[in-house]
């Protein structure tokens, strides 16, 4: 049995698959606590489902692209990844805050696409995490990766050094995120595109997307 948050049919919104289609299970619990986090994976809110049950929901919408297990940190739940993987006929999509490096060397293998969060301190209000960063996408590069920088007006020169050239040591599609206020971006557009262009003078295979799902208003 896992807990799950919820679990629900809609678009991927955020990175560079954007408009797909997906089964989302949301499960609880999180290592880390980051200041943005919009997130409710309440474990008191949570339901009890059998692998069993999850499966048989994920192999009802065999016109979704893929499942995105998602959270909290879906790398909390390995044992219930595992077992999914065998039982559903959609590839895995793993969203995660990309930290929990030896979590991933147990799932590596049954997991088809990454969505790996780049965390930098002058967002989420956390310690430098660029060594778990490191360690993760070492491993994530064996498989269709790409990360993800959650940024706001605080953002400095040094983070987008240090992400930038982390992106480009594994040669990762990198997207910008800005953080949103509701349907509304946190930063202005020109400061967008000054950050992009940061970003492109060190790593080019860089793009800015929002999160598409907040002004579609879809979950």
């Amino acid at each position: 049995m896992v807990k799950i948050r919820e679990i629900f049919t809609s678009i991927q919104g955020e990175g560079p698959y954007v408009g797909y289609k997906q089964v989302f299970i949301r499960l609880c619990g999180c290592n880390l606590n980051c200041s943005y986090c919009d997130t409710d994976y309440d474990v008191s809110e949570a339901k009890e489902y059998s692998v069993d049950e999850v499966a048989d929901i994920c192999n009802q919408n065999l016109d979704c692209h893929s499942v995105s297990v998602t959270g909290g940190e879906p790398l909390l739940n390995i044992e219930f990844i595992k077992e999914l993987y065998k039982k559903i006929n959609l590839p895995i999509y793993l969203e995660t805050n990309g930290t929990l490096y030896e979590n991933l060397k147990e799932v590596i293998d049954y997991i088809e696409y990454i969505s790996a969060d780049i965390k930098i301190p002058s967002c989420t209000g956390l310690k430098p995490l660029w060594k778990e960063h490191d360690e993760f996408l070492n491993i994530a590069s064996k498989k269709t990766v790409f990360a993800k920088v959650v940024f706001d007006e605080k953002i400095n020169n040094i983070e987008i050094h240090k992400f930038a050239n982390l992106c480009k040591k594994y040669g990762i599609e990198l997207i910008l995120q800005p953080m949103m206020n509701g349907k509304i971006p946190s930063v202005n557009s020109d400061f967008m595109q000054e950050v992009l262009d940061k970003c492109l003078k060190t790593y080019t295979k860089t793009r800015l997307i929002p999160q598409v799902h907040k002004f579609l208003e879809v979950e």
